[in-house]
């Protein structure tokens, strides 16, 4: 975890991601505007160790009002995506339900400004407990998701905890790193996994953005 939020600060912000490579970049980006205390959390990959880490995580003293960041590498499902390509979730879809996320449209401008170049798709992330290839792939666009991957849904089911006005914040960003005329063996070892690690250390500004706008006095 990151330093423990002092007395009066701001709640904290939790980015929760999968792999060590993940965790790198997130760690590595821009952290210049923060509005409060940050941590990057490696789960662990799958959706049982998404659940146990952020829950714990949020349990911490200091943590348990914090906002929370599902975010990572991902695969597109729809056709014309490439590596690199950005996915701002507003909704994820998975065993723990269907969880509306916080803020999308602001995010996907905070990430046009800090990423300039980059496309930003929106739509529903879906969630798989293993990882989806060719006609899978394709059933599951037919749902009308956009890309998938093995954490977003149950980071955000966890951290959600109930409906109502005072539900945590949550949000999903996702960089493609697989898809369906992309798809990749390993991450890293070509050329697509190396623009979506530099895509996601770019990503930090427009977190921070979105946190802020969460701390604004309500009208």
């Amino acid at each position: 975890m990151g330093r423990e939020p002092g007395p009066g600060a701001p709640p904290p912000l939790l980015i929760a991601c999968a792999l060590g490579i993940e965790q790198l970049a997130l760690r590595s980006g821009d952290r210049t505007g923060a509005p409060g205390p940050v941590t990057v959390l490696r789960t662990g990959m799958g959706p049982d160790r998404a659940r146990r880490a952020v829950s714990r995580a949020l349990g911490a003293h200091g943590w348990q009002d914090a906002a929370v960041i599902a975010s990572g590498f991902c695969a597109a499902l729809a056709p014309g995506m490439h590596p690199g390509d950005l996915i701002v979730a507003d909704e994820t879809r998975g065993p723990d339900g269907t969880i509306a996320c916080t803020g999308s449209d602001l995010l996907v401008k905070a990430l046009v400004r800090a990423v300039p170049g980059r496309a930003v798709h929106t739509g529903p992330l879906t969630g798989s407990d293993h990882v989806v290839r060719g006609p899978e792939r394709a059933a599951l666009r037919a749902t009308g998701a956009i890309a998938v991957d093995m954490e977003s849904a149950a980071t955000l089911g966890t951290a959600r905890g109930g409906p109502g006005p005072d539900a945590r914040p949550v949000a999903a960003v996702r960089v493609v790193v697989d898809a369906p005329e992309h798809e990749l063996v390993r991450i890293g070892t070509v050329r697509g996994g190396i623009s979506a690690f530099r895509v996601l250390r770019a990503v930090l500004p427009a977190f921070f953005e979105w946190h802020r706008s969460l701390l604004l006095p309500r009208r």
